[in-house]
């Protein structure tokens, strides 16, 4: 495996996950303001590898793989640790819905692609949407703390409810795209049965 800049990139992604957890558990005041930093920075770099990686023509078929896989461990960790901090209904739920969701899609993604239809689930500009509001709900709600008066906390919570409606949305929506496929795969599949319990 040849390491390519995009490829260092998500590598380092990956190795910043415990380096946010560190921060996140410091007894320090500047520890929110660590945190938010940190995942910002993973935040940029899932944006970075992507593009650099068509940009510089250094796609890699682990890349592709290692990409989404870091950036979900990244949010999926994050979200833990901000559950922990917010032990509340609405948040606990919201950051189930979230993480569920990236679960739920990429089994989806992966078996539509061994059907060869992954292009009936391709990321949406919602998707993209939903990302963005996503990202920025926790670099808030990291921070945590105000700045100049406005309300950094409350601003993250919004979003990040925002993210859940969104992420319940575009699920719907790359379920209502696969729905075709699973029903006839489904329908082919009691029909072989049957054909088979035939002879």
């Amino acid at each position: 495996m040849k390491m390519t800049f995009p490829l260092f990139l998500t590598l380092l992604r990956i190795a910043l996950i415990p380096v946010l957890v560190l921060f996140f558990y410091l007894p320090q005041t500047w520890a929110n303001i660590a945190s938010a930093i940190v995942f910002i920075m993973a935040a940029v770099t899932d944006w970075m590898d992507g593009y650099l990686a068509r940009r510089m023509g250094q796609s890699s078929v682990f890349g592709a793989f290692l990409d989404p896989v870091a950036d979900k461990l990244m949010v999926a960790t994050a979200l833990v640790l901000l559950v922990q901090q917010n032990p509340h209904v609405f948040f606990t739920l919201s950051a189930a819905i979230i993480v569920g969701r990236e679960i739920a899609i990429s089994a989806l993604r992966e078996w539509m692609a061994e059907l060869g239809k992954s292009g009936h689930v391709k990321v949406s500009g919602l998707g993209k949407i939903k990302t963005i509001f996503q990202m920025t709900a926790i670099s808030l709600l990291l921070l945590e703390q105000n700045f100049f008066g406005l309300p950094v906390k409350l601003t993250g919570l919004i979003l990040l409810y925002l993210a859940a409606a969104l992420t319940l949305w575009t699920m719907w929506l790359y379920l209502h795209a696969a729905w075709p496929t699973m029903t006839a795969t489904q329908k082919t599949g009691i029909d072989g049965d049957e054909h088979s319990a035939g002879h």
